[in-house]
């Protein structure tokens, strides 16, 4: 078939960009012509709370990404929907993350839907936002009605979605982000971080935002059963709210956790990636609340076991007591948790059952549940 997908690619940097980029490489691989429709405007800078959208990385090879969308600008979007429209593709897979992208992408994709012929199947990572805003129910709504069907990546979204229409909406897992380097030995990933690998450390890793919980996983490094343990923590990825990193600095400096607590907060490029999850023993994700994250499928890939939050979409993908264990959003919950993991035989048979679970997230599967939802058949 002839697909585009809409949604960021490079050179704009992170999760949806890594998704949008490998899931065309796989359709390519399946025989199928794909163009990827990415933005020359994402966001204006205002609303962007990062240092920059962009990355300094080489372009993936052999996929054709168009820069062309401007998110603010009408007459733009007009324009896109035009050239898709005559284009005719067989298939747009859109992503939906966030309200502010509504006007833009329901208008592009009202043009479209008028030559009759393209079917539009949106993949949900968000339809109820983190972090709400004036409009986010206008917006979403816009959007929906040119959407054909949906694909979700958890059952909480699934459930959002089908509160908002009786369009086909199937729920498939986020699947394994493999495009990353091999893991290494944890002393060799050690020394290129400076660490001594004989610590035991925890990983919290992706952009800081409030509802992922740094500052809670914080407060579980207090936890005097944490500190007699000798655990450390490293936190890997790029703060998005300044007051969280204001917040997290003040506990780090209370608390007196300089010496056990190692910052890394820029943007970790994907080439380094792999670097901190094989220096980690277990990933964290302390989330207050959440849908899914790719940061489960990123541990999957690097075999690594888990310890996260009851929230969202979690526990779906985490199996209490096969591939690391569930907590509650709470600093004693959590430290509770990692104090189990490193008991000895806590979880037995844990490298199988990580190998196991790991076979559910390919991307052939999640592609089968699309064709399914947009077109009825597999």
């Amino acid at each position: 078939m002839k697909i585009v997908i809409i949604g960021p690619g490079h050179p704009l940097r992170g999760g949806l960009a890594t998704y949008n980029q490998r899931l065309a490489a796989v359709l390519q691989e399946q025989g199928h012509s794909v163009q990827l429709y990415s933005f020359s405007l994402q966001y204006p800078s205002f609303l962007f709370p990062g240092k920059t959208q962009f990355t300094d990385e080489p372009a993936p090879e052999n996929l054709v990404i168009r820069t062309v969308i401007n998110s603010v600008n009408p007459l733009n979007w007009i324009a896109v929907g035009n050239r898709l429209k005559n284009e005719r593709p067989d298939l747009i897979i859109v992503r939906y993350w966030l309200p502010f992208m509504g006007p833009c992408l329901g208008t592009i994709l009202r043009r479209v839907k008028q030559n009759k012929h393209t079917r539009v199947l949106c993949i949900a990572d968000n339809i109820k936002p983190h972090e709400k805003r004036p409009g986010d129910t206008q917006f979403t709504s816009y959007f929906m009605k040119p959407v054909d069907a949906f694909v979700t990546m958890s059952k909480e979204v699934l459930k959002d979605v089908q509160s908002l229409t009786s369009k086909p909406a199937i729920y498939s897992p986020h699947p394994v982000y493999d495009n990353y380097e091999q893991p290494i030995g944890k002393q060799e990933a050690c020394a290129k971080l400076k660490l001594d690998p004989a610590t035991k450390y925890l990983l919290f890793f992706g952009f800081i935002r409030d509802y992922k919980g740094l500052d809670i996983l914080l407060k579980a490094m207090a936890d005097e059963r944490i500190r007699k343990a000798g655990i450390h923590l490293l936190v890997a990825g790029e703060y998005y709210d300044k007051n969280v990193e204001a917040n997290c600095n003040k506990i780090i400096e209370e608390d007196g956790l300089k010496d056990t607590v190692h910052l890394h907060t820029d943007f970790i490029p994907n080439n380094e990636v792999y670097i901190f999850f094989s220096a980690a023993d277990v990933v964290v994700q302390p989330y207050r609340h959440a849908t899914q994250s790719g940061i489960t499928q990123v541990a999957y890939h690097f075999e690594k076991p888990m310890i996260v939050t009851n929230v969202g979409g979690l526990a779906e993908v985490v199996p209490d007591g096969k591939v690391g264990f569930v907590a509650e959003p709470t600093p004693t919950s959590i430290a509770d948790a990692v104090l189990k993991f490193y008991a000895p035989n806590s979880l037995p048979d844990l490298h199988q059952n990580i190998l196991q679970e790991k076979k559910k997230y390919s991307w052939d599967t999640i592609i089968g549940v699309m064709m399914e939802a947009a077109f009825g058949r597999k």
